[in-house]
């Protein structure tokens, strides 16, 4: 069953039937205009020949006073042969309606009353041509020019003739047309298993390609193979797009793996090394295991920073997770987060200043959006010199608030200013390790303001600060 679905599913069958219905529907139309044209053609060209043969027979039959006597034996031979030949009946009506002569020889002196023979003495020819029953029956005026008086109606000529002959041309003519339209079906069946294949071939190139290339595929490669339409030029563009960014998420995965394991096994690697000591000392003295196990305890808390990093990583990566939304005065969010950095500034005597141009309102995720700026504020502290300042500015216009955290520290080279929000890159690695930092703040930052719909832009000089500028729109719009 799922192999009958996924035929009918196929793009190949579907175009074989959409080209085999384009040129069979034509032709099936061409085949019955043609028998149907010949059919109305032949039986017109029959009612004419009729038409002159009884007008002829009738200037005959005033001539010789035929309705009067009805007795002539040439007309009667001309009346007998015309039936014979178009097997038909001829019946002639005089003014009376009394049947004159009658080719069957069988109504002959009896009055005929039909809708038809009326309206013929009152002028009107009539014709009735009956498909089924295959005959033509017509009632022709016998008209006699009266001088003085004009026209007179003094007859009518009944013709019934029999169109099986016409029927008979028309079979033969549908068997001839149908064997054509059987060589043309050959023709387009041909071409559409043809046409079907090379419409496809592409796309079956573009499968066999890939599967042979595997994780080797280049997207360059596969660009230039897909050049026979221009769909599949584009196809093989956004795939070629597609894996450059599948390419790029598995490095990034690989090196955020490889980072973690690194950041991870660090600060056990030295627990170990800490606990080996001791051990092989013995008797150490109670000073030694003090220091030992200080630098224990301070990689034990950097392995839990580590952790609870990744966790909130973790958490702004699940696409599942909406976030808390509530409207809170971002001025009182801010003044919280200096508060509390204040005294991590005061052990290095850095100044912390914060200026809020106007009260602001917005609508944001206060544990996320607390979070994200308070590593910006923490970093400008931790990065800084030694009796230097950290300046934080809250702004807002109609539509977003500005955050601006600008300070006097070590700076970024320019260099590293596009990667400073990758997750675990430090600028300065032995610095970094020596303040605690895990190279995930920046990385948590992002994603923070990013979830808020806003951007974070940074500018920086080595060794004379950095300033970041964080956007968030006042209104949150899931």
């Amino acid at each position: 069953m799922k192999g009958l679905d996924e035929v009918f599913h196929s793009l190949r069958l579907r175009i074989f039937f959409v080209v085999l219905l384009v040129g069979m529907i034509p032709a099936l139309c061409i085949k019955v205009g043609i028998i149907k044209s010949y059919e109305e053609w032949a039986i017109s060209a029959r009612k004419i020949e009729i038409q002159s043969q009884c007008n002829s027979v009738s200037n005959q039959l005033l001539s010789e006073n035929y309705l009067f006597h009805g007795n002539s034996d040439r007309i009667d031979a001309e009346l007998s042969q015309l039936s014979n030949i178009y097997d038909g009946r001829i019946v002639i009506v005089d003014s009376a309606l009394k049947i004159v002569e009658d080719t069957y020889d069988t109504d002959e002196g009896k009055t005929l009353i039909t809708p038809e023979v009326i309206q013929c003495f009152q002028g009107h020819n009539t014709e009735n041509y009956d498909e089924n029953a295959r005959y033509l029956e017509m009632t022709i005026p016998i008209i006699n020019n009266v001088e003085g008086n004009g026209q007179e109606i003094c007859g009518v000529m009944c013709a019934n003739v029999s169109t099986d002959s016409i029927h008979s041309t028309i079979e033969q003519l549908t068997l001839k047309v149908d064997l054509l339209v059987m060589i043309f079906a050959v023709i387009v069946i041909v071409v559409a298993v043809v046409f079907s294949r090379s419409v496809t071939v592409p796309f079956k190139k573009m499968t066999d390609s890939i599967a042979e290339w595997g994780e080797e595929v280049d997207e360059k490669t596969i660009v230039k193979t897909m050049t026979e339409y221009s769909e599949t030029h584009l196809i093989a563009e956004s795939f070629a797009r597609l894996l450059g960014k599948m390419k790029s998420v598995d490095k990034a995965r690989q090196e955020f793996v490889s980072n973690v394991s690194h950041e991870l096994k660090t600060p056990l690697t030295s627990m170990k090394v800490l606990a080996d000591s001791l051990i092989s000392m013995g008797d150490a003295p109670a000073e030694m295991y003090r220091e030992f196990m200080t630098d224990m305890s301070e990689e034990i808390d950097r392995e839990n920073k580590i952790i609870n990093d990744l966790l909130s990583l973790v958490k702004l990566d699940k696409t599942e997770a909406k976030p808390v939304i509530q409207q809170m005065s971002i001025n009182h969010v801010i003044e919280l987060i200096m508060k509390r950095l204040k005294p991590i500034a005061q052990k290095r005597n850095i100044e912390l200043v914060y200026e809020s141009i106007r009260h602001v309102t917005a609508d944001i995720d206060e544990v996320k959006f607390t979070l994200a700026i308070s590593n910006l504020v923490e970093n400008a502290i931790k990065y800084n010199k030694d009796n230097g300042w950290v300046h934080v500015m809250l702004n807002a216009d109609h539509k977003d608030m500005y955050i601006t955290i600008e300070d006097s520290g070590i700076g970024i080279p320019n260099d590293c200013i596009d990667d400073i929000f990758e997750r675990f890159y430090r600028v300065d690695k032995s610095h970094s390790r020596e303040i605690g930092g895990t190279g995930l703040g920046l990385a948590i930052t992002k994603n923070a303001i990013l979830m808020h719909h806003g951007t974070v832009k940074v500018t920086s000089k080595e060794g004379e600060g950095t300033t970041f500028v964080v956007r968030v729109p006042l209104n949150y719009i899931e």
